[in-house]
C-alpha cells in the first residue's frame, strides 16, 4: 500500500479509536464506583444511553436501552415509548454508526482482535445464516418473551442481561466481584454460565471481527433496521471507483461495499474509506450523492 495511504489509515483509525474511548469514558464515568465497587444510583440513571452499557457496571452514568426495554415489557405496566423513542432517533441519525464509534463493548472487540494471532474468516455459508441470529435474540429474548411469557410474579427478567449478554458481564458482573469479596461467595452457577459466554466471545474476537456484533447483538439488529435511511450514510462515487476491492478487503463487517455500501452490516467504522485510493468512498450527514452501485473497470 502507498505511503501516502498508511497514513490515511492509521489516521482514520486512530480518530475512530478517540471517539470509541471519549465515549466508553463518557458513558461509564463515574469513577468512584469501580473504586468502591458500588452502582452509581443518580439522575442521569433514568436515562438511556445508545449503546449496550450495562446499569449494573459500578461506573455507568445512565441505563443500557436494552436492559430498559426488557424490563419495561416484564414488568407489562406501561408500553416503553420512551425507550422505544430513543433508540428510534439514534437509528434514525446514525444508524450502525452508533455500533462502529460509541459502543464500548465494540472497542473491546476491536482492541482484542489487534492481538497478533492468526485471523479467521467464517465461510459465506456459515456467516451469513447467523447474521440473522441477532434478530432472533431481538425478536424472542428482548421482545416476545419479557411481554408475553407469564410466571408466577407477573414479572418476566430481563432475559437478555440475565443470560446472554458479556458487556454485562464484562462491565458488570466482573468488577463488581473483584471488589466485593461477599460477592464472590454468593456467585453461583448462572455467574458461571455468563462468565463462560464472556470467555468464549472474547476469545472469539482476537481471531473474528467483532463476532458478538455480527451474529448475536439485538441492538445491532435495531439500528441495522435503520442503517439505509439514516441521516449518517456512506457513498461511493461510481466515477472514481476503479474497481480495486480494497475497501471490501479491509471491512471488518464483510460488507460488500462496491454494491451495498448501506447494508445493515455497515457500522460506518471508516476502513473502507481510508484505504480507498482514488477517495471513492465518502462518509457524512449530507443527503446530497447518493451512492450507487459502482462500475467496475474491465480487467
Amino acid at each position: 500500500m502507498p505511503r501516502v495511504h498508511r497514513h490515511r489509515m492509521r489516521g482514520r483509525i486512530s480518530r475512530q479509536r478517540v471517539i470509541q474511548l471519549l465515549a466508553a469514558a463518557l458513558f461509564n464515568g463515574y469513577a468512584a464506583g469501580f473504586r468502591k465497587g458500588r452502582i452509581f444510583t443518580g439522575g442521569s440513571k433514568a436515562f438511556c444511553v445508545p449503546v449496550l452499557n450495562c446499569y449494573s457496571c459500578p461506573g455507568a452514568l445512565g441505563a443500557c436501552p436494552i436492559g430498559a426495554l426488557q424490563t419495561a415489557l416484564g414488568a407489562k405496566h406501561h408500553f416503553p415509548f420512551y425507550v422505544l423513542g430513543t433508540l428510534m432517533l439514534f437509528g434514525v441519525i446514525l444508524g450502525r454508526a452508533v455500533c462502529g464509534l460509541l459502543c464500548p463493548f465494540g472497542l473491546v472487540q476491536d482492541l482484542l482482535h489487534k492481538i497478533p494471532l492468526p485471523k479467521l474468516t467464517v465461510p459465506r455459508r456459515l456467516d451469513r445464516p447467523a447474521r440473522y441470529l441477532k434478530y432472533l435474540v431481538l425478536a424472542l429474548l428482548v421482545v416476545l418473551l419479557p411481554a408475553f411469557l407469564v410466571t408466577d410474579t407477573s414479572i418476566v427478567p430481563p432475559l437478555f442481561c440475565k443470560y446472554l449478554c458479556p458487556a454485562g458481564t464484562l462491565g458488570g458482573g466482573v468488577p463488581l466481584l473483584l471488589a466485593d469479596p461477599n460477592l464472590r461467595k454468593v456467585a453461583g452457577a448462572l455467574f458461571g454460565w455468563k462468565a463462560l459466554v464472556l470467555a468464549a466471545i472474547l476469545l472469539a474476537s482476537m481471531s473474528v471481527h467483532r463476532p458478538f456484533c455480527k451474529y448475536l447483538c439485538p441492538l445491532g439488529a435495531f439500528y441495522a433496521l435503520f442503517n439505509r435511511f439514516s441521516f449518517f450514510q456512506m457513498r461511493l462515487d461510481e466515477h472514481k471507483c476503479v474497481g480495486c476491492g480494497k475497501c471490501e478487503a479491509a471491512c471488518p463487517m464483510q460488507v460488500e461495499v462496491t454494491k451495498d455500501i448501506n447494508a445493515p452490516e455497515c457500522i460506518r467504522c471508516g476502513k473502507c474509506k481510508a484505504v480507498c485510493p482514488t477517495g471513492a468512498v465518502s462518509s457524512g450527514f449530507a443527503r446530497g450523492g447518493a451512492s450507487r452501485p459502482a462500475k467496475k473497470e474491465a480487467p
